[in-house]
């Protein structure tokens, strides 16, 4: 039995499966614009939900912010310090990422102990109270 095709399918087999499929196609759209027909207002919030599981709205993204910060880069420390009755900021610990800073200040009682960001060349001044 010759073929006329590579992958032994007849071109007048392909033709009508296609001819088939399509009308099959044109009926289940036929059913699904009788039934958006029957739907009313009171339902077409059901029919908005059902379709929004298919179609997902793209939410709005934040703005990207103008360029890195000094903390992004990396090019500082990370402070834990206090600050006494006057003011004044001590520093007590230095870490070199967020993390080792949070978790050596995680189990802090005293709300006079903080945990901040210093870019490199900031004097610790800055961290003194206003």
């Amino acid at each position: 039995m010759a073929t006329n095709e590579p992958f032994g399918i007849d071109p007048e087999d392909f033709e009508r499966a296609l001819r088939g499929a399509g009308s099959e196609l044109l009926d289940l759209l036929g059913k699904a614009g009788v039934y958006l027909d029957r739907v009313d207002q009171a339902d077409l919030g059901s029919l908005t939900s059902l379709v929004g599981q298919f179609f997902q709205q793209q939410r709005p993204r934040p703005p990207k912010p103008e360029g890195e910060t000094t903390g992004e880069t990396g090019s500082g420390v990370w402070a834990i310090y206090s600050i006494d009755d006057a003011g004044q900021a001590n520093v007590d610990q230095v870490f070199p990422t967020e993390l080792e800073a949070l978790r050596a200040h995680r189990d802090n009682t005293d709300d006079r102990r903080r945990v901040r960001f210093l870019p490199y060349g900031v004097p610790a001044s800055v961290l003194d109270a206003p």
